[in-house]
């Protein structure tokens, strides 16, 4: 058995590592289980195809607010692939100054995507919410029942009562490394309840050891988790499982 065995990194791209196969396979080796986010439709089927070869890796549908711009043409082949899968991600919204031309564009492709997860039912999202948490809950709260589908959100920086608002919501958070690299953050995080905690790398958007951090390297923030709750790596692990199974049971 790996010593990573039983590790979930909730949101990785490994599709944009130099050799997507290989980083499929590495996760797989390692025994992460790991969620294969995606940026635009046009990438899915490769992503559901090398996933489905696998035990860990699942492939999430996604269409990243970043390149709303770009690509919200490919809403329609986006519609295509929900049948397709469980998992959806990267969506949401990005108010940041680069992107903040097309968040009109932006929210009504969340907007859509939400409504639409709403009707299949039963997905899970992974949500991004760059300074835009109240808005992206907002949506949550107004095309998404709760009973319909869970919402994870993915490097939430929001502030502490942004916070509390999406856990009184229901809403899983999953961190990363870089989240503890800031006073700020770390703040936000120790507001978080262990109970909706979810590991994730980001990679390769994020570094470790001066290299695109790879899946089994959420122990980093498995450890981070543990100095903050002064709980050993082991049963901060096994939280994450128990978390994980949680989110995935079936309504």
């Amino acid at each position: 058995m790996s010593v990573f065995e039983g590790l979930v990194d909730f949101h990785c791209h490994l599709d944009l590592y130099p050799d997507h196969r290989l980083a499929v396979q590495e996760a797989e080796a390692a025994g992460v289980f790991t969620l294969a986010v995606t940026t635009i439709p046009r990438a899915w089927p490769r992503n559901h195809e090398f996933a489905q070869t696998t035990r860990h890796v699942r492939a999430a549908l996604g269409l990243h607010p970043q390149l709303v711009e770009e690509h919200a043409s490919e809403l329609e082949l986006w519609n295509v692939y929900l049948s397709e899968t469980r998992y959806i991600g990267e969506v949401g919204l990005d108010a940041g100054p680069r992107f903040y031309k097309s968040f009109d564009l932006q929210k009504k492709v969340f907007k859509h995507i939400l409504q639409r997860c709403a009707e299949a039912g039963n997905k899970v999202i992974s949500v991004h919410s760059v300074r835009t948490a109240k808005t992206v809950l907002d949506h949550i709260e107004a095309y998404l029942p709760p009973n319909q589908g869970k919402i994870v959100l993915h490097w939430f920086t929001g502030t502490k009562a942004d916070a509390r608002r999406a856990i009184e919501m229901g809403c899983y958070f999953s961190v990363n490394a870089e989240m503890f690299n800031s006073e700020r953050h770390i703040s936000m995080v120790s507001a978080l309840p262990l109970e909706r905690l979810l590991t994730e790398t980001d990679g390769p958007f994020t570094q470790t050891g001066g290299r695109p951090s790879k899946p089994s390297d959420v122990l980093v923030v498995v450890e981070a988790i543990g100095r903050l709750h002064d709980l050993s790596s082991v049963k901060v692990i096994a939280s994450i499982k128990s978390n994980l199974r949680r989110l995935l049971e079936s309504k």
